[in-house]
C-alpha cells in the first residue's frame, strides 16, 4: 500500500466575489455595480510537491517584481505597500496570462461551492450574518472530505469574521452534520486543522485565487475562456441554492459530462 504524501493532507481555500447584501438605509444592492451577485469559497488539491509549486509561484512573483514591463501604478503600489502577489481581480492581463500558463503545468485540482445573494436565505437561513454565510459553504464543501484522512490541513486565506476559529469550527460540525444524513452511521476519521494565513504570505493561496476568480467570470459575466482554459483541472462546481437543478443533482458541474456554459450566468435580482 502507498504511503501518503504531505501535499495529500493539504488543501488551500480562497474566495471570489462579497458577502455585500445591503447598501445605505439597509437597501438590496446586491449585484449592483461593484457588488457581486454570488460568493465563492473554492479548494485547490495540489498532487505536485508542495515546496515546488511554491517556488514556481514565488519566481513569477519575483519576474514581476523586478521587470519594468508590469510596472503599471497598481503593480508598483503593491510591491511598495506589501511585496507583490498575484491577485487575479487585481492584476493586469499580461500577468494573469502568465500565471494562467504556469497553473496548466501543475498537477492539481480544485473544486468550488458557490452561493448566489438572497436576502430572504441571508437573513433566515443565515441570520443576516456573512460568517454564518461563509460557514454555510464551507461544510458543503468539506462534508465529503471525512473519511479518507486521518488529518487534513486546510490552509485559508484570511477574512476577518469568517475565517475566525470558532466560525470555522462551526463550519466542520455543519460538515460532519451534513455526512451524517447521507453517511449514516459511517464514522468521521478526519481531523480537520485549520490554517488561517494572508495571500502575502503563502503562494499557494494565490492559485487558489485564480481559480475562484475563473469560475467567477461564468457566474457574473457569462465569460468562458478563463473556465476552459483551466477546465481540465476543475474538477467540481456546486452552484449550491440553484433549487431549479437540484433534481438529478443538475446543481453539480463537473468538468466531463457537465461542464459550465455561458448560461450559468446570474442575472441581477429585481430590486
Amino acid at each position: 500500500m502507498e504511503q501518503p504524501k504531505l501535499m495529500d493532507f493539504h488543501r488551500f481555500l480562497d474566495e471570489a466575489g462579497d458577502t455585500t447584501f445591503y447598501g445605505k438605509g439597509k437597501r438590496n444592492i446586491i449585484g449592483s455595480n461593484g457588488v457581486s451577485n454570488v460568493f465563492i469559497l473554492g479548494m485547490v488539491k495540489i498532487k505536485d510537491p508542495l515546496d515546488e509549486v511554491r517556488d514556481k509561484i514565488n519566481s513569477l512573483q519575483n519576474k514581476i517584481t523586478n521587470d519594468e514591463f508590469y510596472h503599471v501604478p497598481s503593480v508598483v503600489k503593491k510591491i511598495k505597500k506589501t511585496g507583490y502577489y498575484l491577485h487575479a481581480t487585481d492584476d493586469i492581463g499580461e500577468i494573469r496570462k502568465e500565471m494562467f500558463d504556469l497553473m496548466k503545468t501543475i498537477n492539481c485540482s480544485f473544486e468550488a461551492v458557490v452561493g448566489r445573494k438572497n436576502i430572504e436565505r441571508y437573513e433566515t437561513k443565515h441570520k443576516g450574518k456573512e460568517e454564518y454565510f461563509y460557514a454555510d459553504l464551507l461544510s458543503h464543501l468539506l462534508k465529503n472530505k471525512l473519511t479518507k484522512h486521518q488529518k487534513l490541513v486546510l490552509h485559508i486565506s484570511e477574512r476577518g469574521k469568517s475565517t475566525k476559529n470558532h466560525n470555522l469550527e462551526l463550519a466542520f460540525l455543519k460538515a460532519k452534520q451534513r455526512f451524517s444524513r447521507v453517511k449514516g452511521n459511517t464514522e468521521v476519521k478526519t481531523n480537520v486543522v485549520f490554517n488561517v494565513n494572508y495571500p502575502t504570505k503563502d503562494p499557494l493561496l494565490n492559485l487558489a485565487d485564480y481559480y475562484c476568480w475563473s469560475v467567477q467570470r461564468v457566474f457574473e459575466k457569462g465569460e468562458m475562456r478563463f473556465y476552459n482554459f483551466l477546465r481540465d483541472q476543475i474538477s467540481l462546481v456546486v452552484d449550491l441554492y440553484d433549487t431549479e437543478n437540484y433534481g438529478d443533482w443538475m446543481n453539480y458541474y463537473d468538468n466531463k459530462k457537465n461542464p459550465l456554459t455561458s448560461k450559468n450566468k446570474i442575472s441581477p435580482p429585481k430590486h
